[in-house]
């Protein structure tokens, strides 16, 4: 028995494929998942509703919780040790630590925000979550409403 593998046109339902490391990175750059140059947001942490580049619609993420959660784990794994490795080699008094950790975990968490978000927003893209694939229920439906 043989195996014949058929070459031809592609099904009409086939979509493109998304590259994961590619949008990641792109929405860690705070740049549109798609094409790589438009900007991802409008403001501080409001996505554009389409990319101004390439007219990608991003209105539709849901990013919700997870950017900040993320934010939170990446900078105490940060602070944290550093803290302690303060603490045990110098021991600071208390002010100085109040001086040196609450000003470096402010900023460190307010400048990883906007790429966080930008890595879930590029993750959901890549993985066509959220009404992000045209052919998804919410996609539908929003074009229903819309209609």
């Amino acid at each position: 028995m043989t195996v014949r593998i058929l070459h031809g046109a592609e099904p009409a339902n086939a979509r493109p494929e998304r590259n994961l490391w590619t949008a990641l990175w792109r929405g860690a750059r705070c740049r549109c998942p798609n094409c790589g140059e438009g900007r991802l947001f409008s403001s501080y942490l409001k996505v554009a509703p389409t990319c101004a580049h390439c007219g990608e619609a991003l209105h539709h993420h849901r990013a919700d919780d997870a950017p900040p959660y993320l934010t939170i784990m990446v900078v105490g794994h940060v602070i944290v040790p550093l803290l302690m490795w303060v603490e045990l080699r110098y021991e600071p008094v208390l002010w100085i630590h109040f001086a040196l950790w609450l000003p470096l975990t402010l900023i460190l968490c307010l400048g990883l925000l906007p790429p966080i978000k930008g890595l879930v927003v590029g993750l959901q893209w890549a993985l066509r979550m959220h009404g992000f694939d045209p052919d998804s229920p919410e996609a539908k439906e929003e074009a229903s409403t819309r209609s």
